[in-house]
């Protein structure tokens, strides 16, 4: 994707958020190109990414709260201090993934992540 096209898109959902739904629109990015973006702080709450890649994006203090996340590529993305509290990360790829202080309650988790997490000690 088009860093252009990406701005637009954010710009876009943010306005749908500010709006309390009623203006812009929801931002779907699924199965699109994000290799190594710079999503910091970026307010992605309920946005579609099902299937995107992400694989090395920088998603630090990013708000991906309710975001659909599922199968997504989230290989060496950073996503320190992230909010994903309530998102789909069903079937997503976290390996390598930073997850320092994200915020997790309520996120689906991909099949026998925390028996991974925990095995690794």
């Amino acid at each position: 994707m088009k860093i252009q096209d990406l701005k637009i898109v954010l710009e876009q959902h943010e306005l749908w958020i500010n709006s309390d739904r009623k203006e812009g629109s929801c931002a779907d990015l699924s199965g699109q190109d994000l290799t190594g973006a710079d999503l910091t702080g970026v307010n992605l709450s309920g946005a579609n990414l099902r299937g995107a890649n992400l694989y090395g994006a920088d998603l630090r203090g990013s708000n991906l709260s309710g975001a659909n996340l599922n199968g997504a590529d989230l290989r060496g993305a950073n996503l320190t201090d992230a909010d994903l509290t309530g998102a789909d990360l069903r079937g997503a790829e976290l390996s390598r993934a930073n997850l320092a202080d994200a915020k997790l309650t309520g996120t689906k988790m991909p099949e026998g992540f925390i028996n991974k997490q925990k095995n690794k000690v």
